[in-house]
């Protein structure tokens, strides 16, 4: 019963694009949980597609989900027969022991489909999929018909190629894929089992389940260490430090690749950029890494590892160590005790969650001003029971820290173009102002106050309560 993690990937030459799959298995400890120990940032990050690093030999490449040939199956099976050698290799290249056997499979696509979506339900409760919703309703990211279920299966079934499963220590193998391909798939996904081995995939992901922040920090760990890896695998002698950063290089193949990807590159932006965060991200992150000490260093990162997107994003506040605050975010007394409320999630978003929303809900090139000034977040969703009316269902409240007074600002107003969006007809009242926004949602209101270097504000406040939230923000 585990969550499940999607990767895509591909390499470069001059010929046809390929692209191919590697979705991660990472175990649960407590099912039963109901402080959503899995809310939609993991689920988001977790079901993760690989960035694409260029385009393949392969002359003629096949759709990613028709069945192989048998003379390919062959290929597959002579090829899965070497992966203890290929294990070898990236044991070589990464420093990192093989410390257990491996068992390996092929399997088709209506098995793999099987399996992923069987852990799927396994994984989460009907309960945890209507808050990881509820989530993205909330922020104004999805519809309120959006069918959250559908859209992830289809998501990541889509991308499959292969997979290493930490329950069972098997490494499973499309049979879709081409030889050539599967030499990538394997390099990779072989790393993720070394990383096991040595560091426990699943309590390395798992360490902070309240802080999905933190959770996408580690999943970019991760997959960047073994996009590292394999890259490395296909470089040979080359030195992947002796190259410039291939982010850009990966993003641009990205963009030309996603018509071949319906459900990927039909999702909102706020999908995309969250699933290719940790194998972009994570990738130039690595290399940096390369810079400071070698796989030496690079391994260093599952016992030391960074706590917040922002220094994926901006890796020398890691390196020199430099300290991030934190904000709290009580829960307000304003909404004890009100009839039918209850807290259905509490967490913080991240650089990486505000530069999606911003990207989606306003633009990107927004985005890349504001979200960069992001120090620190907070959020807490409240749902109330029995009301139909998805835009009075929810009750929002945000703490949000940014680098200074100007950039706190940037998103005072970015938030409320974003609530312009989210709630038609929306007008401030006689006390909005400068740093003020008071505004009517029909018969409730929405508050966002400006203060110093941050940004805090309650959505479908009843009118009653008005008051006592506006002043339980200004407290904070």
């Amino acid at each position: 019963m585990e969550p499940v993690n999607l990767f895509r990937a591909s390499r470069a030459a001059p010929a046809d694009a390929f692209a191919l799959g590697d979705v991660t298995i990472s175990g649960v400890r407590n099912p039963s949980d109901k402080n959503m120990a899995h809310s939609f940032w993991r689920i988001l990050t977790s079901i993760a597609l690989a960035g694409m690093v260029a385009e393949s030999l392969v002359a003629s490449p096949r759709a990613p989900n028709q069945a192989a040939p048998a003379a390919q199956q062959t290929d597959l099976q002579a090829q899965l027969a070497g992966a203890d050698e290929v294990l070898g290799e990236m044991s070589r290249i990464t420093g990192l022991p093989i410390k257990a056997p491996l068992k390996k499979k092929i399997l088709g696509r209506p098995a793999i489909e099987k399996y992923l979506t069987e852990n799927f339900h396994a994984e989460y409760t009907p309960e945890q999929l209507h808050a990881q919703e509820a989530t993205l309703r909330a922020f104004g990211l999805v519809s309120r018909d959006f069918n959250l279920e559908k859209f992830l299966i289809a998501f990541y079934t889509e991308q499959a190629a292969g997979f290493y499963d930490p329950r069972t220590k098997t490494m499973n193998i499309a049979d879709w894929v081409p030889p050539d391909m599967q030499a990538m798939v394997l390099a990779h996904e072989l790393t993720h089992a070394l990383q096991d081995q040595n560091f426990d995939l699943d309590k390395f992901l798992h360490a902070n389940p309240d802080n999905d922040d933190e959770t996408s920090a580690r999943q970019a760990i991760t997959e960047g260490h073994a996009m590292a890896a394999m890259m490395q695998h296909i470089l040979g002698p080359v030195e992947l430090t002796s190259l410039p950063s291939l982010e850009p290089l990966m993003a641009s193949v990205v963009d030309q690749q996603l018509n071949e990807y319906p459900a990927f590159s039909n999702a909102p932006f706020f999908f995309r950029l969250q699933a290719l965060f940790p194998y972009l991200q994570g990738m130039s992150f690595m290399q940096s890494g390369l810079a400071h000490g070698g796989w030496k260093t690079l391994n260093s990162f599952f016992t030391d590892p960074p706590t917040t997107t922002k220094e994926l994003f901006e890796p020398e506040i890691y390196f020199n160590h430099k300290s991030l605050p934190q904000v709290s975010l009580p829960k307000p007394a304003p909404l004890s005790g009100v009839p039918g409320l209850r807290l259905l999630a509490q967490n913080t978003m991240g650089e990486l969650g505000y530069y999606a929303l911003l990207g989606q809900l306003i633009s990107e090139d927004e985005a890349k001003k504001v979200a960069l000034g992001w120090l620190a977040d907070r959020y807490l969703l409240y749902e109330y029971s029995g009301k139909t009316d998805a835009a009075e269902n929810f009750v929002l409240v945000a703490r949000t820290k940014w680098s200074d007074a100007e950039k706190a600002h940037s998103f005072f107003r970015d938030y409320q173009t974003i609530l312009q969006k989210k709630y038609p007809g929306l007008a401030p009242d006689a006390r909005s102002g400068d740093d003020l926004f008071v505004g009517n949602v029909g018969a409730n209101r929405v508050i966002v106050l400006h203060k110093g270097d941050e940004v805090l504000w309650a959505e479908n406040i009843s009118a009653a309560q008005t008051d006592a939230m506006l002043n339980y923000l200004k407290s904070l």
